[in-house]
């Protein structure tokens, strides 16, 4: 990284030299944040003398930071540019349409059209007419055989029509997830100093000079350099890929690089480069993030081919390949797939079911379409050549052309009306729709498929603090001085040395960023900023009469001597201070068990310490800190060390040594109330099928009172409570290896896990998600706040952060963010992620049906009168209806709170159940039956002229166009149908709450009016009488009244019935058939569904296709890792070693062939000659 050329960056920034305001430029401050440890150090001291000698030049105050003044930091936006990466520029209108244009449908019945208006303007000589067949004869009107050009366009501006909507659509959309990822970037804020006051700002308002705190959890913004640290741990993998810690300090290595996450500690840095100046926007920029990149594109992409060549099959061994170097091209090609990829990644289980069931339903329509332009033109070849024998005229072949076009664009339709291309669509509107609607329910999706898996969740596991309670800590209890106080002690009762320590300790050992502040209203609640626990303390010392800010005035952050943070390994903190006399004094906080573990003295009624003895702490344990516990308290426990001047200065480093001895001033309980609505939020999700876990840090205790407070542990329940430790010794076996059988005899029954790592949740949560004793796969969602819960939020299905107490870390980790910290927020999420699926449910049962019914209308009608009946631009027009109109329609219905009553559909539910599929052939017995009868006895029935077997240019017919009338009134009345899956008998319920469902079905009525009454020739209609109106009307309405009697029909006496649109999750494919799938979009169900032994031989054929696929790319000499990726397991990755030689381009492998690498794949592989010798294993 240290070392890149950035001559690539083109900035559009002003770089003159700007010494007249301030001390140095932005070259400068950039060179120096390209720099590492001893070097950066060195050009520090050498240009600026130190930290704060950088300060000075910034003109900024290390202690008060920037002064605020608005010119000011104006004037350090456009000398040193905001902290803002351009975002790349969204598609415009134009590009859109010209996306939507490339449907391979569209296309061809653009060309059709096209050809169709080119032969629609040729005449043949009258006197010739007769002599090209009865069909092309009989049309006596001049002026109807000149409208013969009328169709064409009407198919040309159909086609326009459509493609402005999906465009429109598109583009909507779009902006919609613009706005959404601005509403993420404006949520997040950071912590500077300005004009001596601690404030939050939004990150886009850093600028260079500002002094910003940064603590435990957080991304940081912005390039800069530490001026002060306690045991600060950056983790700098997202910059370097190294994944250890980086310890930061002003004596070895003070640059902290925006991009990185705070792991450990706390510290302040003056901000030295943003936005696209800082070490992230570089590489942004250099990414292509920028337009100015695109041109380069081309460039880069022949090089790298040349490259590409030059490297042909330098490696021995294909195991070794699946490493990926840091530095090589290879990794960069791997980088740029991934990158081209990533929208693969967000294909979510739903879309993937619709999209395989929308392949296999355009399969079936193309093969309708093709037989149904084979019967009309045999049909017409027969009759025309055949039964009225007529030779083939030269002056009658554009009149021939002209049929066989008319029979291609009757061909073309059917296969736009069989193809749902409004299943993706109504995904996409039905998921923004709902995204935009959660974020009023404090949901804010960052991921969108989260939200349809939740509807899908079996199993949250939930943090205790925050979550299921208000966040809102009070010291409560206190136990000091050897009395237990029940409540907050008068300051008068505690002896006074005692009272003082006790004070001291608590200023400076809670985080400085940590305070009380005076309540936003009057008589309102002081307001906690911090670390809540923390606050509670502090909190203590304002109910004690102490002001703990004159400490803190008196002993500033730089003053203190060395800090220990809390992380989850030590479950503590602790403070050093450097004394008058020489001396040192440690003061420690953390959980009581833990802490008092290692105090072996406390402090008496008179404020002096005595022995305290192992007996005494267990005393203490059952008298004191269980009766806290089991009243849902949190325990802490405060004590210090003394370190005498004569025994010199103590090893730091050696934690175990510092972290003893300890004397114990006392220990507090802490209440922090269950949110009051928890419990019927909790209960909601019990009835809807949902387990709830407790993962939560404190003792198991409090755990098990507040547990039981929010309903997750019911009396007489046979359920299980476990301590992290007893956890993870069910959980392992003898040589202390996690098995999944172990977990698989304790998850069923887990309900609470107490003094939990984050190791034990990410173990639990993918226990959880790995086992297969259930009779379907757990779906695991996750909430988490803190740093080290990323791994768990990463594992889960679901992944939940919390807005306010969360760390930037669990954010970025996370799928939705909890905007309030309230569980009732995921029972919302929920019940949006079933609706999602419901919605789409609804949409599918509406689009299949009319689907079936509008391919069997023209298939028929076009075998049996050498016409579809329903024409091309009419036929575009249901399909507007189908796809856009209902997709809109049906995919916006709000969420209902029976959603809840039902268990979750689990993974692999088809997405087409046996009630649906009655409704659909249902309803497609009722329409093909109206339509048939109106069809071949319409004009007797209403006694009109019969609009069968018109020749190629007839005027529309009064017959055909009660036919599509009537076609599409039953499409109408069926949608209101459709709103009901289940089988429920009142579709109307709740259909006032759908505005947009509502106007979408009225306004389609009018425009139909107006199609049929004004439509005329470009729509082939006629204008119906109001007696005809009535009667197609009625028709359509019969749909309501045959939904009712499809209803009374049990489906359990169906058996025919199947289910349709299974899908296939990637989690129940065993790992070994997984690697050979990884690079396809889809996994067919059907394959899980065969016999073991058909398991086997696919996979055997499965594991050929791999190996051809390694053989060809090394013959081809392209990059081979995609075809091996698949065979690498995580163990076999880790062995392998991986050196860089010389240049990027050349990368020597160690020849380390693990057992599993050996059995998937060996090739023998001879030099660029390409002599390659496969040798094929089938371990089947």
């Amino acid at each position: 990284m240290a070392n890149n050329s950035y001559s690539g960056v083109k900035n559009s920034l002003v770089e003159a030299n700007h010494d007249g305001e301030f001390g140095c430029t932005l070259k400068e401050l950039r060179s120096l944040m390209e720099l590492r440890g001893a070097e950066a150090i060195g050009k520090l001291g050498e240009c600026y003398g130190d930290a704060h000698g950088l300060c000075n030049r910034l003109k900024t105050s290390p202690s008060d930071g920037l002064s605020g003044q608005p010119a000011d930091i104006e004037k350090r936006k456009t000398v040193f540019g905001q902290n803002l990466i351009p975002p790349k520029k969204p598609k415009t209108f134009l590009q859109l349409v010209w996306e939507a244009l490339q449907d391979v449908t569209l296309i061809i019945l653009e060309v059709a059209a096209i050809v169709s208006l080119g032969l629609s303007f040729y005449r043949p000589p009258d006197a010739e007419r007769e002599h090209c067949g009865r069909a092309a004869g009989g049309v006596e009107d001049e002026t109807e055989s000149e409208a013969g050009w009328i169709e064409g366009a009407a198919i040309l501006l159909s086609v326009i029509c459509v493609v402005l909507v999906t465009a429109f659509n598109d583009w909507s959309k779009d902006k919609q997830f613009r706005g959404l990822q601005n509403r993420i970037e404006q949520e997040q804020k950071f912590t500077v100093v300005r004009g001596g006051q601690v404030i939050q700002i939004p990150v886009a308002e850093i600028v260079v000079g500002d002094v910003a705190q940064v603590k435990y959890g957080d991304l940081l913004p912005a390039d800069g350099v530490l001026i002060q640290g306690n045991d600060l741990k950056i983790d700098e993998s997202s910059l370097t890929g190294e994944s250890d810690h980086v310890k930061k300090t002003l004596e070895k290595d003070p640059m902290l690089l925006s991009g990185t996450h705070v792991m450990e500690g706390s510290g302040k840095m003056v901000v030295t480069a943003v936005g696209v100046n800082s070490q992230t926007g570089i590489i942004f920029t250099l990414l292509g993030g920028s337009e100015d990149e695109d041109e380069d594109e081309e460039e880069k992409k022949k090089e790298r081919e040349e490259k590409k060549k030059q490297r042909k099959t330098k490696a021995q061994d294909g195991a070794a390949m699946e490493m990926q170097p840091l530095n090589s091209d290879e990794a960069t090609d791997a980088e740029e797939k991934k990158k081209a990829n990533l929208p693969k990644k967000e294909k979510s289980v739903l879309q993937g079911k619709l999209t395989k069931l929308a392949v296999q339903i355009g399969k079936a329509g193309l093969l309708m379409s093709a037989v149904t332009v084979i019967i009309l033109v045999v049909l017409f070849v027969v009759d025309t050549f055949w039964v009225q024998n007529l030779p083939w005229v030269k002056d009658c072949t554009p009149v021939y052309i002209q049929f066989f076009v008319k029979f291609f664009i009757i061909g073309v339709t059917v296969l736009v009306v069989a193809v749902p291309e409004g299943l993706p669509l109504a995904v996409t509107i039905s998921l923004a729709y709902s995204v935009k609607k959660m974020m009023k329910d404090n949901n804010l999706v960052r991921h969108l498929d989260a939200c349809e898996t939740m509807g899908n969740a079996t199993a949250i596991c939930s943090d205790k603090t925050g979550t299921l309670t208000m966040n809102r800590m009070t010291v409560v209890q206190a136990y000091i001085a050897e009395k237990h106080h029940k409540k907050v002690p008068e300051p008068e009762s505690i002896p006074s040395p005692a009272l003082d320590v006790l004070i001291l300790g608590i200023a400076v050992n809670c985080a400085y960023t940590t305070n009380i502040m005076s309540p936003e209203k009057e008589g309102g609640l002081p307001r906690q900023v911090g670390n809540k626990t923390e606050c509670a303390l502090l909190g203590f010392s304002n109910d004690l009469k102490r002001d703990y800010h004159a400490i803190r005035n008196e002993i500033p952050e730089e003053k203190l001597y060395k800090v220990y943070t809390f992380n989850s390994v030590r479950k503590s903190m602790s403070t050093v201070l450097k004394m008058a006399d020489g001396s040192f004094r440690m003061f420690s906080k953390g959980a009581s068990e833990i802490l008092l573990k290692k105090c072996c003295k406390i402090l008496t009624a008179n404020g002096e310490p005595k022995l305290f003895r192992p007996r005494d702490r267990d005393d203490m344990v059952k008298k004191v800190i269980e009766p806290m516990a089991s009243e849902g308290l949190r325990t802490i426990c405060l004590a210090y060390r003394d370190f005498p001047a004569s025994d010199g200065e103590p090893e730091w480093d050696n934690e175990n040594d510092i972290l003893s001895g300890l004397t114990c001033i006392c220990v507090v309980g802490i209440e922090d109330p269950v949110r009051p609505e928890v419990p019927d939020a909790i209960r909601k999700c019990q009835r809807a099928g949902i387990t709830v876990r407790m993962v939560t840090g404190d003792n198991i205790n409090t755990a098990r009172a507040i547990a039981s407070k929010c309903g997750i542990l019911l009396p007489g329940d046979d359920f299980l409570c476990l301590e992290g430790k007893e956890f993870n010794r069910r959980i392992r076996n003898e040589r202390g290896e996690i098995e999944q059988e172990r977990i698989d005899k304790i998850w069923p029954k887990l309900r609470v896990l107490a003094r939990s790592s984050p190791t034990d949740k990410h173990t639990l949560v993918k226990g959880i998600i790995d086992s297969t004793v259930a009779e379907q796969r757990q779906v695991v969602a996750v909430t988490g706040d803190g740093t080290n819960d990323g791994p768990a939020l990463k594992k889960a299905d679901v992944g939940f952060a919390m807005g306010i107490a969360g760390t930037d870390v669990a954010k970025e980790a996370s799928d939705i963010i909890l905007t309030d910290d309230n569980f009732s927020s995921i029972v919302k999420a929920v019940m949006w992620g079933r609706n999602v699926y419901d919605s789409i449910s609804k949409f599918l049962q509406f689009q299949l049906t009319v689907n079936v019914v509008a391919v069997i209308v023209a298939f028929t009608g076009a075998c049996i009168t050498q016409d579809s009946p329903l024409k091309a631009v009419q036929m575009l027009w249901v399909n507007l209806i189908m796809d856009t109109f209902a997709s809109l329609a049906l995919a916006t219905e709000p969420p209902t709170e029976s959603l809840l009553l039902r268990k979750p559909y689990g993974r692999n539910k088809p997405l087409i159940s046996r009630t649906m599929m009655k409704n659909i052939l249902g309803h497609a017995v009722y329409q093909l039956t109206i339509i048939f009868t109106l069809l071949f006895a319409g004009e007797k029935l209403l006694d009109i002229d019969s609009g069968r077997n018109a020749p190629l240019h007839a005027p529309p017919s009064e017959h055909y166009t009660i036919v599509f009338n009537t076609f599409v009134m039953m499409q109408l009345f069926n949608e209101i149908n459709a709103r009901k899956i289940h089988g429920e008998r009142n579709v109307f319920e709740g259909v006032f709450n759908n505005l947009i469902f509502c106007s979408i079905v009225f306004g389609t009525f009018i425009i139909q009016i107006v199609i049929v009454q004004f439509g005329g020739k470009p729509f082939s209609c006629v204008a119906l009488t109001v007696d005809q109106w009535l009667w197609c009307t009625f028709l359509g309405f019969g749909s309501l009244l045959w939904g009712q009697v499809i209803s009374s029909i049990p489906t359990s006496r169906l058996k025919f019935l199947k289910t349709a649109g299974h899908g296939t999750q990637k989690d129940e494919i065993p790992d070994e058939e997984l690697e050979e799938l990884e690079d396809e979009d889809e996994i067919d169900h059907a394959e899980r569904e065969l016999r073991r032994g058909q398991i086997l031989w696919f996979r055997g054929l499965n594991r050929i296709q791999t190996q051809m696929d390694v053989v060809s790319a090394f013959q081809s000499g392209t990059s081979f890792q995609g075809a091996l990726r698949r065979q690498a397991s995580n163990s076999s990755q880790q062995q392998h070693d991986v050196t860089n030689v010389s240049s990027p381009t050349h990368v020597a492998f160690s020849t380390t062939t693990t057992a599993t690498a050996a059995n998937s794949a060996s090739a023998t592989v001879g030099y660029p000659s390409c002599e390659c010798i496969p040798q094929l294993h089938l371990p089947l």
